[in-house]
């Protein structure tokens, strides 16, 4: 799954030509290209989308919408870095049929 996840803004630098911040994810904090939004500043909220901020939003929408998040389960799986996500794939169950289209007769049947 690939979310657009809501975030304060608590740093904001020029990286390399890049109008770059640290963002605040409800306590976890990841670097993010704010070239897109200018005019967000630090204290605002943005909305994110792998590493790049694509649109300002109030904070009380960022805050119903972590909530939500977080009540789904899947706002630290969307936060993971590529080796957190890697580690949690890999010790994840695995089936012959991501899709779901098997099912448990259709596998016994095969063999």
């Amino acid at each position: 799954m690939c979310l657009a996840i809501p975030g304060k803004v608590i740093e904001i630098a020029e990286e390399n030509g890049l109008r770059m911040g640290r963002v605040d994810f409800g306590g976890v904090v990841k670097r993010v290209c704010l070239d897109y939004v200018p005019n967000v500043e630090v204290g605002d909220y943005t909305i994110v989308h792998v590493g790049f901020a694509l649109q300002k939003i109030d904070e009380e929408e960022a805050q119903k919408t972590l909530a939500v998040f977080r009540e789904m389960g899947v706002l630290e799986e969307e936060l993971a870095d590529g080796d957190e996500a890697f580690a949690r794939a890999a010790s994840a169950p695995q089936s012959n049929c991501p899709d779901g289209s098997c099912t448990a007769e259709h596998v016994k049947n095969r063999g």
